[in-house]
């Protein structure tokens, strides 16, 4: 389902939503270096960024994580986008071996203005992203008013609904 699909192929700015996390090396410096990463590539402006996390990680047994989230004016289609943070992640020493594993790098689009886009090789917005503290918190504090398209709720009142045990400031 794409709600605009004009969007998928422009060159104006939208803003969007990344989530950031880290739980190998230097966790806090690799989130740090990622940005600047994302910051200086053509069609990307990073605008705002979050305090850093530390959460509790979901799956196998794994060091905690730094997380946080990030708001970008980006001239690039949501496909791009994505592929620039696959990119970025890898550059960092991302190797995908365990589903929701450790990772030096995790990037995540998570929204993309108000698109509601859903294709074999892109949801947006983030699927997960709702029962997800350790989103929702980062993102509620730059973006608690930004309305979630598909259940038409600010991020605040999406975190609200979570228990957000686990999640502290870093």
């Amino acid at each position: 389902m794409v709600s605009n699909p004009e969007i998928l192929s422009t060159t104006k700015s939208t803003l969007s939503a990344i989530a950031l996390g880290s739980n190998l090396g230097d966790s806090q410096a690799t989130l740090e270096a990622a940005l600047i990463e994302l910051d200086q590539t053509p069609g990307i402006t990073v605008k705002t960024r979050s305090s850093w996390y530390k959460t509790k990680p979901i799956g196998p047994v794994q060091p905690d994580y730094i997380n946080g989230c990030a708001l970008v004016d980006t001239q690039l289609s949501p496909q791009k986008l994505l592929e620039t943070m696959l990119e970025t992640e890898q550059k960092f020493g991302r190797v995908r071996v365990e589903h929701w594993g450790a990772r030096t790098l995790d990037l995540d689009l998570i929204l993309f203005g108000n698109l509601i886009l859903d294709t074999p090789d892109i949801t947006i917005p983030h699927p997960r992203m709702r029962e997800r503290a350790f989103v929702l918190v980062p993102l509620a504090e730059i973006a608690p008013d930004w309305v979630e398209p598909v259940w038409g709720m600010k991020v605040s009142q999406l975190l609200e609904r979570l228990d957000i045990y686990g999640v502290t400031r870093y």
